[in-house]
């Protein structure tokens, strides 16, 4: 066994279905929620893995300079430790945005307006050569949930999924650590959270809440049955169980 070290940043995103599947594949998890004002450790000594959660806060700063949260720094700090000593890291939708930006990348406002519910995002040709997204299906679904957008990878990620008006959905550090802009671990009850806490962006939108829980949950059994499989591979990443991990080297391209 082998135990994940868990950032939860908000308190209505938690680990939910992507908990259940990444302890049925064996990591122990350990979850640490900094909004409730637990501390965060200096390193990763002692763990095997990095997961960090989403939230409602920005990655990026405020006009003054203060971040988005008081412990961001700190994540991206973790961030950055993991993906320079090899640790397995999973960021999702916020947690995939500060992966960003603590690699020198960008995050924005979305130019292209808020992106809420089921969507489906297509691979890129690299996700062919990537541990875990080489076994995802071409066009897999997911749920979206992020008025924020990674406006710029930063330069060392590669690319492995995108979508017509976000282009950034899903990309890779070195060769263990992923970012996935869109979320998977959410189930009806999480959904409907976020409808009557975005009520108004919702209503902006024109979208009927429970027609935004009903679509989300007929899709739910379609993203466990990708996504699944994804955390069972990323918990045996982190295991040193999965025998197949090397990222086959891309060429650049000519004048790159």
């Amino acid at each position: 066994m082998g135990t994940a070290l868990v950032i939860e940043n908000d308190a209505s995103d938690d680990l939910r279905r992507l908990g259940e599947w990444l302890t049925e594949a064996g990591l122990e998890l350990r979850v640490l929620r900094p909004h409730a004002g637990d501390d965060l450790p200096a390193d990763l000594s002692g763990y095997v893995a990095l997961v960090v959660l989403g939230g409602d806060q920005h990655a990026y700063p405020a006009a003054d300079g203060t971040p988005g949260a008081p412990w961001f720094p700190a994540v991206e700090g973790l961030l950055r430790k993991a993906v320079r000593h090899r640790v397995p890291t999973l960021g999702v939708c916020l947690g995939a945005q500060l992966l960003a930006t603590a690699h020198a990348g960008l995050v924005e406002r979305s130019p292209a307006g808020p992106e809420i519910g089921p969507g489906v995002v297509g691979k890129r040709d690299a996700a062919d050569g990537d541990p875990l997204f080489r076994y995802v299906p071409l066009i897999p679904d997911v749920f979206q949930w992020h008025v924020d957008e990674i406006t710029e990878l930063p330069r060392a990620a590669t690319l492995l999924a995108a979508s017509t008006r976000y282009p950034h959905q899903a990309f890779r550090l070195g060769d263990r650590a992923w970012g996935l802009q869109f979320h998977v671990e959410c189930d009806p009850a999480m959904i409907a959270q976020w409808c009557a806490a975005d009520a108004d962006l919702l209503a902006d939108l024109g979208y009927d809440p429970e027609l935004v829980v009903a679509a989300c949950e007929a899709v739910m059994v379609d993203v466990e049955e990708v996504w699944q499989p994804f955390a069972a591979r990323f918990a045996a990443l982190a295991l040193g169980e999965l025998t197949d991990a090397t990222v086959r080297p891309t060429l650049p391209l000519l004048g790159h």
